[in-house]
């Protein structure tokens, strides 16, 4: 079972959150989630527990409790939504520049430029 630990400690390690789930059993992985731009822990990790009775067990017991100065929010992870939710955005698409050509015989501007007569 995928297990959402939220509001943690930015210092916890994956260390100390593996040896916080091992007391309710067996944990396959821990993976403590860093924002893309600064590269910084976000306070959120996803614990992998494969036993479904040990993860709800954990579940019960960490919710609303303290855990490195901070009141974790452990529960089940959602499955990941899709990036984009909505419609799909409309296709855009930008007229191209007149042909050579069509320039001389008038279909796009109907004037010679840096000419001499």
């Amino acid at each position: 079972m995928r297990i959402y630990v939220g509001n943690m400690n930015f210092k916890t390690s994956e260390a100390q959150l593996r040896a916080l789930f091992e007391r309710f059993g067996q944990v396959d992985e821990v993976a403590i989630i860093n924002d893309r731009a600064t590269g910084r822990p976000r306070g959120i990790a996803f614990v992998i527990m494969p036993h479904d009775d040990e993860a709800r067990s954990a579940m019960n017991e960490l919710d609303g409790n303290e855990f490195d100065g901070r009141v974790l929010t452990v529960n089940e992870a959602k499955p990941r939504a899709t990036q984009r939710t909505g419609p799909p955005a409309p296709e855009r698409h930008r007229p191209l520049p007149p042909r050579h050509d069509e320039v001389r015989q008038g279909g796009y501007a109907n004037h010679r430029v840096n000419t001499r007569d």
